[in-house]
């Protein structure tokens, strides 16, 4: 039994997330349907993130087996004809038996998306939030730099999550604005659910004159979900890149 790793990009506007659920069209549905039909057996994808209804992906990686001879190199190729114009499969690689890409990951890069401009966009609404308030680059970068480092982020955690510990680190959290385009860049060790959205949203907060840079470190230090902001929508959400060693 061989183990392959692929590299896939998905628009997620249409999908109720990666992960499969019943009575409901999602990536991993599509990839493992897909899969089968190209290799003549049942497959399960194993996936680095389950990213949520809506959210896209540029470098997503999922790894499932076979014992179908078909060469990496070909399989890309030969499932993107199959799938979904909504999904891409971009690499193939073999790998070894013990791969697993959530476990193995040792960073993730996510990029969200704003367009923040009085009036929306009809091509870039199912890719960024629009935002019509002109948000203050300085006080986002200002509370965004509070959250880098390694902290206790169950503040900026959705209810219905079961993991241990909800301590993570951020290498990186960088604003760019580009016109009417603001995108904010966050690297991590690993993400909660719905982290980068609750941190988007609370950024906005911030850039919205609604909440004081300063305030951002008194939500981390409490540990109260409550006490931050909205859950951005998942539509302006990217995945970037999974790193491994």
């Amino acid at each position: 039994m061989r183990k392959l790793r692929l590299t896939v990009q998905y628009d997620g506007t249409d999908y109720a997330g990666f992960q499969i659920q019943p009575n409901a069209a999602t990536i991993q549905g599509e990839l493992e349907q897909t899969l089968a039909d190209l290799l003549g057996h049942p497959v399960r994808v194993q996936a680095a993130s389950r990213t949520d209804a809506g959210v896209h992906a540029l470098g997503q990686v999922v790894a499932f087996e076979t014992d179908n001879p078909i060469p990496a190199e070909n399989l890309a190729k030969a499932l993107d004809d199959k799938l979904p114009v909504a999904i891409s499969a971009v690499a193939a690689h073999e790998v070894a038996g013990d791969f697993d890409p959530q476990r193995d990951a040792r960073r993730k890069l996510y990029c969200y998306q704003i367009l923040n401009r009085t009036v929306s966009s009809p091509f870039l609404g199912r890719y960024a939030w629009h935002v019509s308030k002109c948000l203050d680059d300085g006080a986002i970068c200002e509370a965004g730099s509070v959250l880098l480092g390694r902290h206790d982020f169950a503040a900026f955690c959705a209810s219905g999550s079961s993991v241990r510990s909800t301590v993570r680190t951020i290498y990186r959290l960088n604003i760019c604005r580009e016109g009417d385009m603001f995108r904010i860049y966050v690297e991590a060790d690993g993400f909660l659910y719905k982290m980068a959205r609750i941190m988007v949203g609370t950024l906005v907060e911030v850039g919205w004159g609604r909440m004081a840079p300063d305030v951002v470190g008194e939500i981390l230090a409490s540990g109260d979900r409550r006490q931050a902001g909205p859950t951005a929508p998942g539509c302006g959400l990217w995945l970037v890149e999974v790193s491994y060693d």
